[in-house]
C-alpha cells in the first residue's frame, strides 16, 4: 500500500509542494533549536563572566572548569540520541519520543533559570536525556512520511534543516541579547518558554499524521529484532566490548568535570609505566578506544571484501569528523570568550546606525518570511489542528514583540554594544545564503569527490582560524580581558570561512552513512558517526578551556594556531587519500 493512499488526508494537505504536516515538524523543530541554542550560546559566558565589576555578573568560572562541563554537555548530546532511537524503535514510536523528549527539555530549561549550581546541573541532565528522545526521532518521522516518495525526500529535509537554522539563529540572537542586556534568567528561560510551546504545537497537532510515527506493533518489533540478529549476531565477546568501552567512555566524560569543578577523581590520576608518569585518564580512554577499535574491525571483517572496503572508508571520515569538530565547536567555548574579552564590539555614531539597519534586516526579512509559511500553514490545516496553529501564533507574537522592542531599543540608543552571542548568529546566516549555491555546486559537473569535500572543508576550516590568528596578533603574551581588543571583522570573517567549510563536509558524511553502509549495520554505524562527533565536542571544549592558560604563556594568535594547523594538516591528508579512499568506496560516489 503506497503512503499516499495510507494517509489520503496527510498528502492532500500540502503547502510549498509537500505535506502541511512536514511543516509542523519543521516549527517543531525550529523551537527546539531555538532552546538549544539559546541556552548553548550563554552557558559559557555566563559561567565565565566576572561576580562583580561587571553590568550582568556570573559565577566567575574559569575557562577550563566552564569547557569542562560544556564539553561532557555536548559530548552526552551526541550519544543519548542512540539510546532514545533504540527505545522509539522498539517502545513508544517516534511521536511519544518526540513529546517526551521536548517534555523533559523544556523542564531543563526551567531549571537552568534559576541560577543555582545544583539546578545547573540538574537542568543540564534533563537536556540531555530529553534530547536523546527527541533528536533521532524527528528525522525518523520525516522517514516514515516519505518512505513510498523518496524523489521527495530530499527537498523535504532541506526545508527541515532551514527550519533547524532558523531556529538556532533567532535562539541566539533573541535569548542572547535578553541575558546580556537584561539578566541571565530571562534569557535561559526564553529558551524555555519557546520549548514548551513548541511541545504543545506538536503534541496539538497530532490529528494531522494518522499513524505515521505511532508507538510500533509487537508483531513488527519482534520481526526487526529478529531479522537484525539474523543478518550480524553479535558475539558475546561484541556484547563485552560494547559493554567495556561504554563504561570506560562513561568514566571518562564525567571524570573531566568531576575532577576539575569538584576534585573527585573516578579515575586513576596517573599510571606509572617504567618509571615514566602517564596521567590516568588519558591511559584510561586510549585502552577503551583500543577496545572500540577491536570491536569494529572484528565486526567489519565477517563481511565480504566490497562491503569491508567500503566500511573501512566511512571510518576514515569518521576519523577525520573528529578533528573538524574539534575546531568547529571552538564556536560555543573559546570564540565566545574572545569575543567578549578581546573584540572591540563598542558602537556609536555612523556605525551604529549602519549595524543597526543592517541588523534589522537580517532579522526582519527571515521573520516575515517564515511567518508567511505559517499563515500558509494555518490556512491548510485550520480545521484539523486549529489549537495547534493557535499556539504557532502566540510563538510569533511573542518573537515579533522581542524583536521589534529589540530593534526599537538599539535604534533609540546614542551608544551601544554588540552583544557577543551576535557573532554566534552569523553560522546560520551564512548558511541560510550559501546552502543553495554549495547543493547546484554538488549537482554539477563539477562535483568533487567525498574525500575533496571533506579536505576542502578541513582546509577552510583551518584558513578560518587563520584569519584569526592574524587578527589577534596585536593582543600581546599575557593581555588581560577587556586591556587589549580588535576589530570585529576578523570574527566576521572567520564564521564564514567556518561556515563555508562545515557546508563542505557536514552534509557529506551522514550521507554516506547510507551510501557505504549495509543495511544490518547501518544503526551501528551511526552510532559510531556519532561518537566522533561526540568526542569533537569534548576535545573542542577541553582545548578551549584552556585559552586562558596559553594567552598566559604564549598569546592568542598561538592559540589560534594550533585550530589553524590541525584541520590544515588534517585536510591535506585525506586529499592525499583520495585515490585510496576512491577504490575503497568501489564506485560509491
Amino acid at each position: 500500500m503506497s503512503t499516499e493512499s495510507a494517509n489520503p488526508d496527510f498528502f492532500k494537505s500540502k503547502v510549498l509542494g509537500h505535506p502541511s504536516g512536514l511543516f509542523v515538524l519543521f516549527f517543531t523543530e525550529m523551537w527546539e533549536r531555538f532552546s538549544f541554542y539559546g541556552m548553548r550560546v550563554l552557558l559559557v559566558n555566563f559561567l565565565t563572566m566576572a561576580v562583580a565589576g561587571v553590568a550582568m555578573p556570573g559565577w566567575g568560572w574559569s575557562s577550563e572548569n566552564a569547557g569542562a562541563l560544556f564539553g561532557t554537555y555536548a559530548g552526552l548530546l551526541y550519544l543519548t540520541p542512540i539510546l532514545g532511537g533504540m527505545i522509539a524503535d522498539r517502545f513508544i514510536g517516534y511521536r511519544w519520543a518526540v513529546v517526551v523528549g521536548a517534555g523533559i527539555m523544556t523542564l531543563g530549561h526551567a531549571a537552568m533559570a534559576i541560577e543555582t549550581e545544583f539546578m545547573l546541573y540538574f537542568g543540564l541532565a534533563l537536556l540531555v536525556i530529553g534530547t536523546g528522545f527527541f533528536k533521532p526521532n524527528m528525522t525518523s518521522i520525516i522517514s516514515e512520511m516519505y518512505k513510498d516518495l523518496p524523489e521527495k525526500k530530499d527537498g523535504a529535509y532541506t526545508i527541515f534543516y532551514m527550519g533547524v537554522n532558523a531556529g538556532a539563529f533567532f535562539g541566539m540572537m533573541l535569548c542572547g541579547y535578553l541575558a546580556e542586556k537584561v539578566g541571565w534568567s530571562w534569557g535561559f528561560g526564553l529558551a524555555g518558554i519557546f520549548m514548551l510551546l513548541g511541545t504543545l504545537q506538536f503534541w496539538m497537532a497530532k490529528p494531522l499524521f494518522g499513524t505515521i510515527g505511532e508507538v510500533p506493533k509487537k508483531e513488527k518489533r519482534e520481526a526487526a529484532a529478529a531479522a537484525a540478529e539474523k543478518r550480524n549476531p553479535f558475539t558475546t565477546l561484541d556484547k563485552i566490548l560494547i559493554l567495556l568501552t561504554s563504561v570506560i567512555g562513561v568514566l571518562f566524560i564525567f571524570n573531566d568535570p568531576l575532577s576539575k569543578i569538584g576534585n573527585i577523581n573516578i579515575l586513576p590520576q596517573e599510571f606509572i609505566v617504567s618509571k615514566e608518569t602517564l596521567a590516568g585518564p588519558l591511559v584510561v580512554i586510549l585502552i577503551g578506544l583500543v577496545l572500540f577499535l577491536f570491536l569494529i574491525v572484528g565486526r567489519i571483517l565477517r563481511y565480504d571484501r566490497i562491503v569491508r572496503d567500503r566500511m573501512f572508508a566511512f571510518i576514515v571520515f569518521a576519523f577525520f569528523t573528529v578533528f573538524f569538530w574539534m575546531s568547529f565547536e571552538q564556536a560555543a567555548t573559546s570564540l565566545v570568550l574572545f569575543a567578549r574579552d578581546f573584540t572591540d564590539r563598542a558602537l556609536d555614531g555612523n556605525s551604529l546606525v549602519i549595524f543597526n539597519t543592517v541588523n534589522a534586516l537580517l532579522t526582519i526579512i527571515p521573520l516575515g518570511i517564515i511567518t508567511w509559511v505559517l499563515v500558509l500553514l494555518f490556512k491548510q490545516t485550520k480545521s484539523v489542528i486549529l489549537k495547534s496553529n493557535i499556539t504557532l501564533f502566540v510563538c510569533f507574537g511573542l518573537m515579533w514583540g522581542i524583536v521589534l522592542w529589540m530593534l526599537y531599543r538599539e535604534f533609540t540608543s546614542e551608544n551601544s554594544e554588540v552583544t557577543v552571542s551576535w557573532f554566534s548568529t552569523l553560522n546560520s546566516f551564512f548558511i541560510i545564503v550559501f546552502a543553495s549555491l554549495y547543493t547546484k555546486w554538488w549537482d554539477s559537473k563539477y562535483n568533487p569527490s567525498a574525500a575533496v569535500k571533506y579536505g576542502l572543508g578541513l582546509i577552510i576550516m583551518g584558513l578560518g582560524f587563520a584569519v584569526l590568528a592574524y587578527g589577534s596578533s596585536a593582543i600581546p603574551q599575557g593581555a588581560v580581558a577587556g586591556t587589549v581588543r580588535v576589530s570585529m571583522i576578523w570574527l566576521i570573517l572567520a564564521y564564514l570561512l567556518h561556515t563555508l567549510g562545515e557546508l563542505c563536509l557536514a552534509p557529506v558524511g551522514l550521507s554516506y552513512v547510507s551510501k557505504l553502509v549495509p543495511g544490518r549495520m547501518i544503526a551501528f554505524m551511526f552510532g559510531m558517526w556519532y561518537l566522533a562527533i561526540a568526542i569533537g565536542n569534548k576535545l573542542a571544549a577541553s582545548v578551549g578551556g584552556m585559552i586562558d592558560d596559553i594567552v598566559r604563556d604564549y598569546d592568542m594568535s598561538t592559540f589560534f594556531l594550533i585550530f589553524t594547523f590541525v584541520p590544515l594538516v588534517a585536510g591535506g591528508i585525506v586529499i592525499l587519500l583520495n585515490p585510496v579512499l576512491k577504490k575503497l568506496m568501489h564506485g560509491v560516489k
